[in-house]
């Protein structure tokens, strides 16, 4: 037996989205701001330097004395800022102390007497450039290294990190509250269950949240009413079949009580043997319909489809049915096609059927009144158990097959059966693929018409 594995909880669910979430959101924040920081630094860099080259352009403007450039005091200010200064010589050389920003120097144009603006790349290191002419054959370049963008790249990065840590402690606030507050309704739907389960019917979940969780606190509330409805109604049905268990079996054991003690004999005895044999086939009728009807629903529960001619099973069932409606002084007519009617079906459940409508008919139709057996056919078989006897009220068809619904409503007021033999006859129908309904009947009482299609 395997054990179910631990589930996080809702709130803890959401704590983790918000928190991915916020984790991504800052880091891509922050690699876009990490790329256009880190290119507006350098054209700040840019700036700043082509303002100095200006600068000591304007001082030297006609002329470079080469030594006065390289000590002066406005070169000492651009060198502590870590910037070079390669001048020109007139033979076309390049001087600087640093090798390599002579040649960054050169490579962005020194030698074309021309002011420019440049960013190069010299052994893998980028450098920005910054020529100025001040005569003719008289030109010099501030070169500066790029990596001083570096430092302000790596408060980025510090500052993208706290942003980062923020952000996780807010999410992972956020998404507790946010978590327990929509779990909160879950939980109580989750209390109500474990109480309905326990056989609590009186609860009933708020009504809170957002539309889903709303939605399902609105299930589960309908689900207990529903339960409820549907224990009441089976209570109800036992109730009613316990009460017709309970007369044949009053009726056998007072009788056999008397063949046993003596009391009953000769004439008496055999009147009292017929009693308890025929209450003994009710009884076995009545378990009989319970089983039949709670294996309706099961896999187990087999038919014999097969082809028949619903006009030879109309008419032989008739033929029962009219001695028992003669001995209550009741006319049995049969109203059939003079043509075969075929259809598919298990003769054997369908007589059940038939034979069960004609049974609740004859119960309530009074000595004089009819009972019709009517068969017709409009691209369906329709065959018509209709009876001239009290009949139902209009809301009571819709619920006709429901268990112990006619039995409950009736008992003391009319003859009533068990109250599971609509609701087996429907059953069945339903598993032959056909249809049961009931409304009123032309002979004034009720009509019941099984519809089955016709055998192709």
């Amino acid at each position: 037996m395997t054990t179910p594995s631990r589930r996080t909880s809702l709130a803890v669910r959401i704590t983790v989205v918000c928190l991915a979430v916020a984790g991504v959101a800052v880091v891509v924040a922050g690699l876009v701001a990490a790329r256009l920081v880190n290119s507006a630094s350098r054209d700040v860099l840019q700036q700043s330097l082509a303002a100095q080259a200006d600068v000591l352009a304007s001082q030297f403007e006609g002329a470079l004395p080469i030594q006065r450039l390289r000590n002066g005091q406005l070169t000492k200010v651009v060198r502590g800022q870590g910037i070079s200064i390669v001048l020109q010589r007139p033979n076309g050389q390049p001087v600087s102390d640093d090798p390599l920003a002579g040649r960054a120097a050169v490579k962005a144009g020194l030698t074309e007497s021309a002011a420019r603006s440049q960013q190069v790349t010299v052994d893998g290191q980028q450098f920005l450039v910054e020529v100025r002419s001040v005569g003719p054959g008289a030109t010099f370049a501030l070169v500066q290294p790029a990596h001083a963008e570096d430092l302000t790249l790596r408060k980025l990065i510090r500052n993208i990190l706290i942003a980062l840590g923020i952000g996780l402690l807010v999410a992972a606030l956020a998404g507790f509250v946010l978590g327990r507050v929509l779990s909160r309704p879950l939980r109580h739907a989750a209390a109500v269950a474990a109480g309905m389960r326990g056989g609590r019917r009186d609860l009933r979940v708020p009504i809170e949240g957002p539309a889903e969780v709303a939605e399902v606190a609105t299930s589960i509330n309908e689900l207990a009413d529903a339960l409820r409805y549907s224990e009441a109604r089976q209570r109800e049905f036992l109730l009613s079949v316990s009460h017709e268990l309970r007369t044949p079996l009053t009726a056998v054991n007072g009788f056999a009580e008397a063949i046993a003690d003596g009391v009953a004999e000769g004439e008496d005895a055999r009147r009292a043997g017929d009693t308890i044999q025929r209450e003994a086939q009710r009884l076995e009728r009545l378990v009989s319909d319970l089983l039949d009807l709670a294996r309706l629903g099961a896999d187990e529960f087999r038919l014999d489809l097969t082809g028949l001619d619903l006009v030879a099973l109309v008419t032989d069932c008739a033929e029962v049915w009219r001695l028992r409606c003669a001995a209550r002084d009741v006319a049995l007519e049969t109203l059939v096609p003079p043509h075969p009617v075929h259809v598919v079906a298990d003769p054997r459940r369908l007589r059940q059927v038939i034979d069960g409508l004609a049974e609740n008919a004859l119960r309530v139709t009074p000595a004089g009144a009819p009972i019709v057996l009517a068969l017709t056919v409009d691209g369906q078989a329709r065959l018509a158990v209709r009876d001239g006897g009290p009949g139902l009220a209009a809301e009571d068809y819709p619920v006709a097959f429901d268990r112990g619904v006619l039995n409950q409503k009736y008992r003391g007021k009319r003859p009533v059966g068990s109250g599971i033999g609509l609701a087996l006859a429907h059953g069945l129908v339903t598993r032959m693929g056909g249809t049961l309904t009931a409304g009123p009947a032309p002979e004034g009482g009720a009509a019941f018409t099984v519809t089955l299609p016709l055998a192709r």
